[in-house]
């Protein structure tokens, strides 16, 4: 039980938590994307297994050299989603423990979006504070690790 780095043999359990995050691609081309992504050094996905069920996951990507900020790496968080059964139960914390964890070794910055209403509240209450962003419904959340 706990949160792994998931791999194309999850697949099956991984399938139905991106659709119910929502996607607009058929479950084929989802793996494919999948597959690919599964292979880049620069992505993870990390599920949280609940005895041989996946009830979340977190899906977090190192942007690389910056190219007027150095070497000082940009990351991203893409997905973080959790079944919603399951949520309050610790799987959201221990899913952006292990983002947290992943990044600190690979990235300066660690940013993403959450909506104000639905997500924004979840990442507050792990103590991250959201700034104002282009698009006003989604606060921008952001780690230092240079800190």
């Amino acid at each position: 039980m706990g949160v792994r780095e998931l791999t194309m043999d999850d697949w099956a359990g991984f399938w139905p938590l991106v659709k119910g995050f929502g996607t607009e691609f058929s479950e084929v081309e989802s793996r494919e994307f999948f597959a690919e992504l599964a292979e880049d050094p620069r992505w993870v996905a990390l599920g949280y297994d609940d005895g041989g069920e996946l009830i979340g996951y977190a899906a977090v990507q190192n942007y690389g050299t910056h190219l007027r900020a150095g070497r000082r790496h940009q990351g991203r968080l893409h997905d973080l989603y959790v079944l919603p059964s399951r949520r309050g139960t610790g799987v959201g914390r221990a899913l952006m423990d292990a983002v947290a964890d992943w990044a600190s070794t690979r990235v300066r910055h660690l940013e993403w979006q959450g909506h104000h209403e639905r997500a924004a509240p979840f990442y507050e209450a792990l103590g991250h504070r959201g700034e104002p962003c282009p698009q006003p419904d989604y606060p921008t959340f952001e780690i230092d690790f240079g800190k």
